[in-house]
C-alpha cells in the first residue's frame, strides 16, 4: 500500500482529493487541523505520532522533524544501502507529500498583527518535508498547490502513478514556493532590524498574467507584482478591452507615478513612459481639458490616468480619441457605457491610494540589479530659495511646484513648461539641457509667454535661460548647485525672470 502525508493550511479541495487517493489505495498520514478535517469527513487517517512514535510537542512546533518522516521521503528507492537503513530502523516509505505552509503572508497582511504572531506563523516542518520530497522527486510526488490535485489524480487513475515529468515540474514548483515563503520572512525581519541594503537580497513576485510579447514581438514576457502591492497597476481591475501589453503596463505605471503627486482632480496623459500632458482643475472635466490641450497630437495612442471618477462628459471626449488605456478610480454608469463602445480600449479601475508598500526600486542590468529608494521627495513653497532680483508671484509659485512635480517623472535631461495647472511643453531624454528646453519651448510656442519652466537638474550654462527669455518665461524652478549658478542667475536678472532653487535633483534615467 502506498502512503501519502497530508498537512495543509489551505484546505481547498483537500477532502475530495484525499477521498480519491484512498479509493486508489493510498494510506493517509496527517497532522493537527488537517487530520481533524479529514477525520470529520469520514476518512481514516494515521496521525504523525503513529509514524514517529513520538508525541507532537511544544504547541506543535515539533512533530514532523523526525527520521521516520524524512528517511521515508529521502530514501533513494534503487539504493540498496538506503533500503537496508529503512529496514533496520523499521521505517516505511512515504510516496506522496501534500503540504502547504503556515499563512505567513496572510498573517503579515493583518491589521495590528504582532511580532509574536508572525514568528509563530513561520513554518519549519512544512518546508522541510516539501524540500525532502522535492529532492527525491524521482520517487516521491510532492504537491504544494491545490490547483495540481486534478492532474495528480488524472495520472494516478490512468497510469497508476504520476509521470516523471510531472513529479519534476511539481518539485520545481515546491522550491519556488519555499523560496518565496522564505523571502517574505527575510524581508520582514530585515526591515524590522532596519537593514536597508543587506549583503544579499532576494525578491519575490506573484504572476499576474502571461504577456503576448515584451517591448517587441520577438521578446517573450510576463507580468508579475509584489506580494503586497499597494497602489499598483498590478492591482487594477480590467473592466473592458484587450489584454494589457508589456508597453501598456510600463506606460500605465509611469502615469500612476505622476498621478500620485496630486490631490486636486488631475488627468495625466502618457506616451512612451513620458507625460505628454498633465492638467489639474476644480473638477475632472477641467483637468481633462487641460491635459488634452497640453498636447493634442502626442496623446494619440497614449495612456490616460485620472484620480477622479470619469463622468459622462469626459467619457464622450475620451471616446473621440484613439487611446490604449484609461485608468480611474471609478466611472459613472453612462461614462462606462460610452467608453466601452470601443472594442479594444483597455478600461481599468484602480482605487486612489498613494500607499506604495515596497519603498525600493529595482532596476535590472545585465546579470545584476540596481536598488534604490523611490524618488518620493516633494518640495513645499517654504523650502524654495529665490536667488534672483524678481520674486515669483503666488500664482507663479503654484505653477512652479506643479511643474516641478511633473518634471521629476520625465526622462533626463528634462524640461517642463507650464502655467495655470497645465503642462504646455515637455522636453524629455535629451543629451543636453538646452536641447530639452528647445523641444519644450517650441512645443508650447506662444503659450509659453508668462509661463514657468521646471528643470530636473541645474543649469551649467546661461543658454537655457537665454532661450527661455525669448519665449516669455517668467519664472524658473531648478535644483541649483552648479559652480556656474551665477551665470544663470545673472541671465535671469537681465530678463526680469524669477528663479528659485530647490536643492533637490530629480534625475530619471
Amino acid at each position: 500500500m502506498k502512503r501519502v502525508l497530508i498537512s495543509v493550511s489551505d484546505k481547498t479541495g483537500v477532502v475530495e482529493f484525499t477521498k480519491k487517493l484512498v479509493s486508489l489505495g493510498y494510506e493517509v498520514i496527517s497532522t493537527g487541523g488537517t487530520k481533524k478535517t479529514l477525520d470529520e469527513a469520514g476518512i481514516k487517517t494515521l496521525s504523525i505520532s503513529d509514524i514517529t512514535n513520538f508525541p507532537e510537542i511544544m504547541d506543535g512546533r515539533v512533530k514532523t522533524l523526525h527520521p521516520n518522516v524524512h528517511g521515508a521521503l529521502l530514501c533513494v528507492r534503487d539504493n540498496a544501502e538506503h533500503l537496508k537503513a529503512l529496514e533496520d530502523n523499521k521505517i516505511e516509505m512515504i510516496d506522496m507529500v501534500v503540504v502547504n505552509l503556515y499563512p505567513f503572508k496572510e498573517t503579515l497582511s493583518k491589521v495590528g498583527v504582532t511580532h509574536e504572531e508572525l514568528i509563530e506563523n513561520i513554518d519549519i516542518g512544512g518546508p522541510s518535508m516539501l524540500r525532502s520530497a522535492a529532492k527525491n522527486y524521482k520517487s516521491v510526488t510532492v504537491v504544494v498547490d491545490p490547483k495540481d490535485y486534478e492532474v495528480v489524480i488524472e495520472q494516478l487513475e490512468k497510469l497508476g502513478d504520476t509521470e516523471a515529468e510531472t513529479r519534476e515540474r511539481l518539485a520545481a514548483k515546491v522550491f519556488r514556493h519555499t523560496s518565496a515563503y522564505d523571502t517574505l520572512i527575510a524581508e520582514y525581519l530585515t526591515s524590522k532590524v532596519k537593514e536597508e541594503f543587506p549583503e544579499s537580497i532576494t525578491v519575490t513576485y506573484e504572476k499576474v498574467q502571461d504577456l503576448r510579447y515584451g517591448e517587441n514581438p520577438h521578446q517573450k514576457a510576463g507580468f508579475y507584482k509584489s506580494s503586497f502591492a499597494g497602489y499598483s497597476i498590478g492591482n487594477a481591475v480590467q473592466l473592458h478591452g484587450k489584454e494589457l501589453s508589456y508597453n501598456n503596463i510600463q506606460d500605465a505605471n509611469a502615469a500612476l507615478e505622476i498621478l500620485k503627486e496630486f490631490t486636486k482632480p488631475t488627468v495625466v496623459a502618457v506616451k512612451h513612459m513620458n507625460p505628454c500632458g498633465v492638467g489639474s482643475g476644480e473638477n475632472i472635466d477641467e483637468a481633462w481639458n487641460r491635459a488634452y490641450e497640453a498636447d493634442k497630437v502626442s496623446i494619440f495612442g497614449g495612456i490616460v490616468a485620472a484620480n477622479s471618477v470619469i463622468t459622462k462628459e469626459v467619457a464622450e471626449k475620451l471616446s473621440a480619441l484613439f487611446l490604449e488605456i484609461v485608468i480611474a478610480p471609478g466611472y459613472e454608469k453612462e461614462a462606462l457605457e460610452i467608453i466601452t463602445q470601443k472594442k479594444n480600449i483597455r478600461v481599468m479601475k484602480l482605487e486612489l491610494n498613494s500607499n506604495i508598500v515596497n519603498k525600493k526600486k529595482i532596476t535590472s542590468v545585465m546579470d545584476g540589479a540596481l536598488i534604490q529608494e523611490f524618488d518620493e521627495k516633494n518640495i513645499s513653497k517654504d523650502e524654495l530659495v529665490c536667488v534672483t532680483d524678481r520674486k515669483p508671484t503666488e500664482d507663479e509659485i503654484e505653477d512652479l511646484i506643479f511643474n516641478w512635480n511633473v518634471v521629476k517623472h520625465v526622462k533626463s535631461n528634462a524640461i517642463v513648461v507650464g502655467k495655470n495647472n497645465q503642462t504646455i511643453g515637455v522636453g524629455a531624454g535629451q543629451m543636453n539641457r538646452v536641447g530639452a528646453a528647445k523641444i519644450a519651448l517650441e512645443q508650447g510656442g506662444k503659450k509659453c509667454n508668462g509661463a514657468v519652466m521646471a528643470s530636473d537638474a541645474f543649469f551649467p550654462m546661461a543658454d537655457t535661460v537665454e532661450m527661455a527669455a525669448k519665449f516669455g518665461i517668467k519664472a524658473i524652478i531648478q535644483p541649483g548647485g552648479s559652480i556656474k549658478d551665477s551665470l544663470s542667475i545673472e541671465e535671469c536678472n537681465k530678463h526680469g525672470i524669477a528663479m528659485v532653487f530647490t536643492g533637490v535633483r530629480h534625475f530619471k534615467h
